[in-house]
């Protein structure tokens, strides 16, 4: 959800490897064009792994 006129969008984020949606978070999509790819902790995997955007 965003406010009206912000270009802030909520992304989800999933662990590439165990594909567990772990994660959420915002995103100017007017600046950042491509999907975000973060190095985060998912508990599934009990380490750091690689977690992208989905739809």
């Amino acid at each position: 959800m965003g406010i009206k006129g912000k270009v802030d969008r909520m992304v989800v984020m999933a662990c590439e490897d165990c594909k567990e949606r772990n994660y959420t978070t915002t995103k100017n999509k007017k600046n950042i064009k491509e999907r975000l790819e973060l190095n985060k902790y998912c508990p599934k995997c009990k380490r750091h792994t690689k977690h992208k955007e989905t739809k």
